[in-house]
């Protein structure tokens, strides 16, 4: 497992997403020296949920910025 910092981590960021989608590699981020978090392949299982949830974002987004008709205005008018 290569050892990197927040600096080297944040610029190689899209080298560093290919290396673990392609050859499965992990790598932990530090900062100021310390172990702060770890990029790794997910498992299969975790893949298929992700987009399911994006899902729902996706359709929260649309549903909150569909036109309003006269009935959502209510008493308001």
């Amino acid at each position: 497992m290569r050892v990197l910092n927040v600096h080297e981590a944040k610029t190689q960021l899209s080298a560093l997403l290919a290396a673990v989608e392609e050859a499965g590699e992990s790598f932990v981020i530090c900062r100021n020296g310390k172990p702060v978090a770890e990029l790794r392949p997910l498992s299969r299982q975790s893949r298929s949920v992700e987009p399911r949830a994006d899902l729902r974002v996706r359709l929260a987004a649309e549903e909150a910025t569909a036109p309003l008709d006269a009935s959502d205005w209510g008493d308001l008018r």
